[in-house]
């Protein structure tokens, strides 16, 4: 089964939408974090990130 993300109203794939993440925060990367970490992050690892950085 693949999880689909709405965003901005389009429906993305979890990949999708893990780039999308990856891109964003490897713009800006947060404390503790360098590009180049964020660049060989997992899909699964960002997406963690992410929820954790949003809880």
């Amino acid at each position: 089964m693949t999880t689909t993300y709405l965003v901005d109203g389009k429906p993305m794939t979890e990949a999708e939408f893990a780039q999308r993440l990856r891109e964003r925060y490897m713009e800006d990367p947060p404390e503790g974090y360098t590009r180049e970490e964020i660049s060989r992050m997992k899909d699964d690892d960002i997406l963690d990130m992410d929820y954790f950085l949003n809880e």
